[in-house]
């Protein structure tokens, strides 16, 4: 792989998530924070508008809208289709971008500590797992590699490599101290693993490390007519990355039932009960556990 030479650190693709929004004041003020000598960086506030308003968004998800095809439609036009636009020609485009690497600032109301959500399962991507829990023990890794860059619809994914910090738990349009240190320190961490790998400088990783790799979502229990009739159960609620088996409840029912989980492998729940996901009606990820090794 080509060294990385251009990076956008982008803070504020949701309004009412504000540990990216003011790390990104901070460095903006501080550009010498961020600065290393391989790496030209660059620092994006992606939804001012939406945080001006105090809202994950205006009219739509903005990070749901950088698919090949969503970005050539001029039909789509609402304010963060053209926003995703407008942030494509300036990181972009996708599938030719200026930017190498794309560094996306989240948090989430789920109780996930500090979590690295890598989108391709490369040797870089490997190596920046690995990298990131010898520094960050308390860190969790999540590969969402089960579709390729140009097919993703996430904003990391303009560039042919992109990651999303994903910090919890925060309530929305709060700002907790012990997520925001997670978050810059991640932040961080993650650039000095690009430096040191653009210098051919790593120190030993280990050979290999525990990671998550996503499989799919569920949805709060609804009836015929899609009402709400239950929610996540108390043995599940803040359990993010704690094993799920056949038979353990999932699910607690207004009217006092349960429903039981009933995979055919054992999962590993995460983003449990956020709240920006109640527009969907999700409940919660589920994961399987992977043994990542280094083959370098």
């Amino acid at each position: 792989m080509n060294k990385i030479e251009q990076v956008a650190v982008v803070g504020g693709t949701h309004g009412n998530e504000f540990s990216g929004i003011y790390l990104l004041k901070k460095w903006q003020k501080s550009p010498e924070l961020l600065a290393r000598e391989s790496l030209n960086i660059e620092t994006v506030f992606a939804n001012p508008k939406a945080f001006e308003e105090n809202k994950r968004y205006i009219d739509c998800d903005l990070n749901r809208q950088f698919t090949v095809d969503s970005l050539a439609n001029n039909e789509l036009a609402n304010y963060e289709q053209s926003r995703a636009k407008a942030i494509n020609a300036q990181l972009g485009p996708k599938g030719d971008a200026k930017s190498d690497f794309i560094i996306d600032l989240h948090n989430t109301t789920s109780n996930m500590g500090p979590t690295l959500i890598l989108l391709k399962s490369d040797n870089f991507n490997k190596k920046m797992g690995a990298y990131v829990l010898q520094k960050m023990p308390e860190a969790v890794v999540v590969f969402e590699d089960q579709v390729s860059m140009e097919e993703h619809y996430f904003l990391a994914s303009i560039a042919s490599q992109g990651v999303i910090v994903e910090i919890g738990p925060q309530p929305q349009s709060v700002i907790r101290q012990d997520v925001l240190d997670w978050m810059e320190t991640m932040t961080q961490t993650i650039l000095d693993f690009v430096e040191l790998y653009n210098n051919d400088a790593l120190t030993e990783l280990p050979a290999r490390y525990d990671a998550y790799t996503y499989v799919e979502s569920l949805k709060l229990p609804e009836d015929e007519t899609g009402n709400r009739i239950g929610m996540v159960h108390k043995n599940v609620q803040d359990n993010d990355f704690k094993p799920l088996t056949k038979g353990d409840p999932i699910f607690k029912l207004f009217d006092g039932g349960e429903i039981t989980y009933q995979g055919d492998y054992e999962a590993y729940p995460h983003f449990i009960n956020e709240a920006a996901y109640y527009d969907n009606n999700l409940a919660m990820s589920l994961g399987k556990k992977i043994t990542v090794e280094l083959t370098e």
